[in-house]
């Protein structure tokens, strides 16, 4: 079962920067989870909310912001003893530095509130820049928007993102619409839906997942991966476990 840090190391550092990334990377954990959106003059920014008033000590939306504007925030604001001032990376920052990793990275596409003008294709550009057409999945609330990345990069891995709620016969529906993967909640997660997605080769990567109790039903009933707040722990207890099956 594979980890992925919720992003990144967002239990102990703040969210979606590059400490954060850093931090997970030191976890050992599989991947990194982290969410994209458009600035005002069209640069790909690493943040989750289309506003930055939660997670910055600014106010107002990512998209009403030029980059240079954008990185004046902190958003290191919420973890004042564990940092002073975090930027808002670039995701081709982000690509940069991952790129010398063995770290996967889940992109999630943020267009399930406001859809950003060809940010598939800028998103793709830079992971082709890059050389991390192997390294990288996809997924998105707006399903759409996996559709378009299948139109430009066709063997790319698409995971279909759904609420707590999730959706019925997600295997089937991941199948029809040529995903890989299936994202939903933890909470919606059954050993049935595990084995109706197993039986499309469809892949489960449940996202958060910080209890130990979800943790260990979860790999019990053979779910592909977790996304976690706590890498570490989460890491070191899956290779615990691998350690015990032999």
């Amino acid at each position: 079962m594979k980890v992925f840090a919720h992003r990144g190391y967002s239990g102990r550092y703040p969210e979606n920067t590059m400490l954060a990334f850093q931090k997970a990377a030191e976890t050992g954990c599989d991947g990194i989870e982290l969410d994209v959106q458009l600035t005002k003059d069209d640069v790909v920014v690493v943040i989750h909310d289309e506003a930055i008033d939660r997670t910055t000590d600014g106010k107002g939306m990512v998209r009403n912001y030029t980059y240079e504007e954008l990185k004046k925030f902190n958003a290191g604001v919420s973890f004042g003893k564990v940092t002073d001032f975090q930027y808002i990376p670039t995701f081709d920052e982000y690509c940069a530095w991952v790129a010398g990793t063995d770290l996967c990275t889940n992109i999630e596409i943020k267009t399930g509130h406001y859809y950003y003008k060809d940010i598939e294709k800028k998103t793709l550009d830079i992971i082709h820049k890059h050389g991390l057409e192997k390294k990288v999945m996809f997924s998105s609330f707006n399903h759409m928007s996996l559709v378009r990345v299948k139109e430009l990069m066709p063997e790319a891995e698409c995971g279909a993102l759904l609420g707590e709620a999730g959706i019925g016969n997600a295997g089937y529906y991941c199948h029809v619409q040529g995903f890989e993967c299936y994202h939903p909640g933890y909470q919606c997660i059954t050993k049935a839906v595990v084995d109706e997605c197993d039986r499309y080769g469809i892949k489960i990567n449940a996202w958060t997942v910080n209890g130990m109790h979800q943790l260990e039903q979860l790999y019990e009933w053979g779910c592909n991966g977790i996304i976690t707040n706590y890498p570490e722990v989460c890491k070191a207890w899956v290779e615990y476990k691998e350690r015990d099956k032999h």
